[in-house]
């Protein structure tokens, strides 16, 4: 599928990826990175998709397979081609992008740190996995068990709300050399 762009906007989108992933500095997750962008330009996903795509052809970045997850980084081509075509990247959008990027790029960080899913395993049998990530590097995780469906989806749940509450109090209890857990 070919987009049906001008060449002067396909640049724009392309470079504005560029500038993005330069900016991060590190490996970013493509859900991520698409919450970025669009933050800044409201850019379709199916055109964000093929842009990717086409700078991956280019080698102006690469992409990598970690876990669920497609993680982008830019290269050495592509700052290069980066430093070429920067200034094609309209004013307002660099404005935006150089102004609210540290905020977006910590919201979405903190929202993709958690996360936690539940699979079946029998009638009433779950696996339940609670995850941290820490730039795109598992920190800590926990796999459990449940015996129904809602007993999973309130573990996840509880995970995805009170994670911050949770893993402090899981690696106190984890450090503590007094068996008399009373708390």
């Amino acid at each position: 599928m070919k987009l049906a762009y001008d060449n002067d906007t396909l640049v724009e989108n392309k470079a504005l990826i560029l500038y993005v992933l330069d900016k991060i500095g590190k490996p970013i997750s493509n859900t991520a990175l698409l919450k970025l962008i669009t933050t800044i330009n409201n850019m379709n996903y199916f055109y964000f998709q093929q842009f990717l795509l086409d700078l991956i052809e280019t080698k102006y970045i690469i992409a990598y397979d970690e876990g669920k997850e497609t993680i982008y980084e830019l290269t050495k081509d592509g700052k290069q081609a980066l430093n070429l075509v920067k200034d094609l990247i309209p004013g307002y959008l660099k404005f935006k992008a150089d102004n609210n990027f540290k905020e977006n790029l910590r919201k979405i960080e903190n929202e993709l740190s958690v996360t936690a899913d539940f699979t079946p395993n029998g009638k009433n049998d779950y696996t339940v996995k609670c995850k941290l990530t820490e730039n795109n590097k598992t920190i800590f995780e926990i796999q459990t068990f449940a015996t129904s469906r809602e007993h999973a989806k309130l573990i996840v749940d509880n995970w995805m709300h009170n994670a911050d509450l949770i893993y402090p109090k899981i690696l106190e209890i984890l450090a503590n050399n007094d068996l008399n857990i009373n708390n």
